[in-house]
């Protein structure tokens, strides 16, 4: 799940858009580092991005993909609940895996779509 906005000139950086989500919402919000997408820089550094929490199993996060352009993604905040129900990037699964996986995403997928869009709903305030 994810969407791309297009944002006004004054929040085209991941502080100003921190600072505008702390006044805004009731959602914890946090500058990290991306350990979801594992997304580097031109120096090989990780990038960082800014995660959304609603719970400890519903999250987003957002970082800038060009310039103005503010990417949203869903994530699972807590790292140990996102090993047991986030997407596996295993090459090779065997058939329980795919089983269960399916199984997981359609439990999952109605809430999860519900938490994204509430909190898909504040970066709209401020899209261009």
């Amino acid at each position: 799940m994810g969407n791309k906005i297009t944002l006004k000139n004054e929040y085209n950086i991941l502080d100003k858009l921190m600072d505008f989500l702390k006044g805004e919402n009731s959602y914890e919000s946090s500058l990290t580092y991306d350990i979801w997408g594992l997304r580097t820089d031109a120096n090989g550094q990780m990038e960082k991005c800014v995660l959304v929490k609603k719970s400890s199993m519903h999250g987003m996060k957002v970082y800038f993909s060009q310039e103005n352009e503010l990417m949203m993604s869903y994530v699972i905040p807590n790292k140990v609940m996102n090993a047991y129900f986030g997407k596996s990037v295993k090459a090779r699964k065997s058939i329980l895996e795919v089983i269960g996986g399916g199984i997981k995403n359609v439990m999952l997928s109605g809430s999860q779509k519900k938490a994204f869009q509430g909190m898909e709903s504040i970066f709209k305030k401020i899209a261009a």
